[in-house]
């Protein structure tokens, strides 16, 4: 069990002169994690880097800053046949170029390649 005790005096504290600034900032820094999940140093730190980086991705285990992703993989091509249906990586290479199963986005548009790749913030 953690000792709390240190939280009874922080009223007391806070009414000194000198200990004021010192509450603040734990008050800010507390309102930050709150609230954009990440402390004064994690928000700077993100700026910076352009990255989405927080302490409390830390404490749930995973790294500090969020993993570049990579880009999604081209959809497969697939063709109805007798009974099933059947899926090719390369469409190109088929001889009589069927018409496909249904029709998807072949890639991603720009503007949604943008926003995959956009930093933070």
């Amino acid at each position: 069990m953690r000792p709390f005790w240190f939280l009874a005096l922080l009223p007391v504290a806070a009414c000194h002169p000198a200990a004021t600034p010192v509450v603040a900032v734990a008050a800010a820094e507390a309102a930050s994690v709150a609230t954009f999940h990440r402390d004064g140093f994690d928000l700077l730190y993100s700026v910076v880097s352009g990255r989405n980086c927080s302490i409390v991705r830390l404490d749930q285990g995973k790294s500090y800053c969020k993993p570049v992703e990579p880009p999604p993989a081209p959809p497969r091509f697939c063709t109805r046949t007798l009974g099933q249906a059947e899926c090719f990586a390369d469409p190109a290479a088929l001889p009589d170029h069927p018409s496909p199963l249904a029709d998807g986005p072949a890639t991603l548009t720009p503007a949604q390649e943008r926003n995959r790749t956009a930093s933070w913030p």
